[in-house]
């Protein structure tokens, strides 16, 4: 049987905006063997994480220069403009690694910048779009998981921001902890609102397997890292008399946080069981499935930060499991992506 001319040039035309995922799951398994003290596995994931991070910016520049309309269709997708969030997320994830690993206060600044301005051009772009479009798409056709990257993004910069105002060298503690706390209350608004539209689009319509993308793991992911920023505005309540004022309502919230991450787990597995089990949908590497290892890492970060500032304890042997869970992910698609472009490149030179 003949087979299909390779077309090396479908690669970067079809460029999933969501592929800074891979960014936000290495910089977050990275950030856990820190914590950990794994120091070397973190630092290695670091090198790799700065490599795949500027790489993936050359490739978006040179697809929005050579490809402005695809990269436009994108943005007016109702599925496909979210994925964007990626990259503010991506990028205040990687500003959190130089100033955990590094101790690089200046880059640090620098990547939390770019992530509030990107954050800006993104929300006030990509939701506009959708609310003035003539054409929109039914709510089953035009809704997953990938819409609370946007709750992720939000999140990722007051986790920044946390740190930041916890570094000692760092001067605007009170801006930066105000900043934090806004943006972690957004964060938690934006996923009572979209999370209601995910679960009725979940019990009021049919669902089909390939409905169920990896980015529906963001249900869990962006309550996970809404737990880690509750935990970091608790311990700089110490430096933030506004903020010790509001503790109690802090640390509650976070509990609140961290278990509807966790009543998400057993779900998403039950559902990748019926996915791929019963309903048969074959598994193979995408790049989507970054998006999964993501919300796995920190809820595993989250958790453990949760469990030092609320002395539970218990907690620790979860943290584990779940940092090793993220880990194997994570192993297993890095070499599911080495293979996809070692079959692209291969393919080209034959071509």
């Amino acid at each position: 049987m003949a087979q299909t001319p390779y077309k090396p040039k479908a690669f970067l035309p079809g460029l999933s905006p969501a592929y800074f995922s891979m960014v936000m799951a290495t910089g977050i398994v990275s950030i856990g063997a820190w914590r950990l003290d794994w120091p070397v596995l973190a630092r290695v994931l670091f090198g790799i994480n700065i490599v795949v991070y500027v790489l993936l910016w050359v490739l978006y520049t040179v697809r929005l220069v050579r490809y402005p309309r695809r990269v436009v269709a994108d943005v007016y997708d109702h599925l496909e403009g979210m994925g964007f969030f990626t990259i503010v997320a991506a990028t205040a994830i990687l500003g959190s690694q130089f100033l955990l690993l590094t101790d690089s206060l200046h880059v640090a600044v620098v990547l939390l910048l770019l992530a509030i301005a990107l954050w800006l051009a993104l929300t006030y772009s990509i939701f506009a779009v959708f609310t003035i479009k003539d054409q929109k798409p039914t709510l089953d056709k035009g809704i997953n998981g990938g819409w609370l990257l946007a709750i992720v993004a939000t999140q990722a910069i007051a986790a920044l921001s946390a740190m930041l105002a916890a570094h000692p060298g760092h001067t605007f503690v009170l801006e930066l902890n105000f900043l934090t706390l806004s943006m972690w209350l957004w964060g938690g608004m934006l996923y009572i609102w979209m999370m209601s539209l995910i679960f009725y689009r979940y019990t009021f319509f049919v669902l089909q397997p390939g409905d169920l993308s990896p980015p529906y793991w963001i249900n869990m992911g962006a309550m996970a890292i809404s737990t880690l920023v509750g935990a970091q505005l608790s311990m700089n309540a110490v430096h933030a008399p506004f903020l010790h004022s509001l503790l109690p309502f802090i640390k509650g919230f976070t509990i609140l946080y961290w278990a509807t991450g966790t009543w998400w787990i057993p779900m998403l597995l039950v559902l990748g069981l019926w996915r791929h089990v019963y309903k048969r949908f074959p598994l193979h590497y995408d790049p989507l499935y970054w998006g999964s290892v993501f919300p796995v890492g920190m809820y595993a970060t989250g958790t453990l930060e949760m469990a030092k500032v609320m002395e539970f304890h218990f907690l620790q042997p979860l943290v584990y499991l779940m940092f090793a869970a993220a880990l194997i992910a994570w192993t297993a698609l890095f070499t599911g992506q080495l293979r996809a472009l070692w079959r692209h490149w291969h393919g080209a030179s034959a071509a």
